[in-house]
């Protein structure tokens, strides 16, 4: 598929910046083009329902597939983010206000897409009081309404500049899986994430468990971005000390020369040892591939990480 190349005034905190090389991608990254009646479907029902996807915004490489078997993540609140992390493709700026809309559009579009789970996400919100937590509560519960055997999967912000309380306000939803990406080892943040704390992150995993140990928690990493496999596995500890429950690991693709470069393009085989290692670890669930993202494949993910909690509650 083609990288979608978004204009540079779109990232306006990165065009002083000097231009990084895109190297050629291997075999191995490439995908095939969107072009099915299914990906068309899709595309016409988030058009219909002014959604926006973070499929488009951060310029996917599996929305092809995804969308053609009606799957879609939905980004919620706007599609202008208040960070600036250096690897990622959304716009940077100031958000317009909430929709209250938007969560009903949400339901809507996740009954008629058939979903049997969704992926529900959004920019940083660091504008809004609650970085955006009361939101997604009502996206949650709207969905729930509107499709009571959907199960629900968010990916949050780390609401790292919101008042107290908010973390309490998502989870009293109860989403079935709750998602936070850390993305890359502590070492890079400030170079990768830097409006981001790489313990914060950790601890706002742990605390979800500790307020209801029910839900499943789910973190990931890029690689490519000049870590070292040593940190990627300190990583894979620091997760599992805050007793996460599904890792993902997938390579950094750069969308443009104003982003992070790319290190190096990792081979396949170091997928399958990083997956190895993990589940060694004692994850439930781990998805370790080049093409790997968060939301990729997550609904049959979210049947297997169930089973998995089954098996290990069945062992105890």
């Amino acid at each position: 598929m083609r990288d979608l190349k978004i204009p540079q005034q779109r990232h306006p905190e990165k065009a002083h910046r000097p231009d990084n090389a895109q190297p050629k991608k291997p075999s191995w990254i490439r995908v095939k083009a969107p072009v099915s009646d299914g990906y068309k479907e899709t595309h016409k029902i988030m058009r219909e329902n002014k959604l926006v996807t973070v499929c488009e915004e951060a310029g996917c490489p599996n929305a092809g597939e995804c969308w053609s078997q009606g799957h879609a993540t939905m980004m919620i609140m706007g599609d202008i983010c208040t960070r600036g992390c250096t690897f990622c493709n959304i716009a940077t700026g100031k958000p317009d206000g909430l929709d209250a809309f938007e969560p009903g559009r949400v339901a809507m579009a996740v009954q008629k897409l058939g979903l049997n789970h969704v992926v529900i996400t959004s920019v940083d919100r660091d504008d809004l009081k609650d970085g955006g937590a009361e939101h997604f509560a009502q996206t949650i519960r709207a969905v729930r309404h509107r499709s009571p055997k959907t199960t629900i999967e968010i990916l949050t912000p780390d609401f790292l500049k919101a008042a107290p309380g908010a973390l309490e306000t998502v989870v009293a939803a109860k989403p079935d899986v709750f998602n936070h990406n850390l993305e890359t080892v502590p070492g890079l943040y400030l170079e990768v994430r830097p409006g981001a704390r790489y313990f914060h992150s950790l601890r706002l995993l742990q605390r979800v468990k500790e307020l209801d140990p029910t839900i499943f928690t789910k973190s990931g990493i890029m690689v490519g971005l000049g870590e070292k496999a040593p940190e990627v596995r300190q990583v894979m500890d620091d997760m599992r000390a805050a007793d996460i429950d599904f890792l993902t690991i997938g390579q950094y693709l750069q969308p443009t020369p104003k982003h992070h470069a790319v290190d190096r393009f990792v081979h396949p085989d170091e997928f399958k040892a990083y997956e190895k290692a993990a589940y060694g670890k004692g994850f439930l669930m781990v998805s370790a591939t080049p093409l790997t993202r968060s939301s990729y494949h997550a609904g049959d993910d979210f049947a297997q990480l169930r089973e998995a909690r089954l098996k290990k509650l069945g062992q105890a």
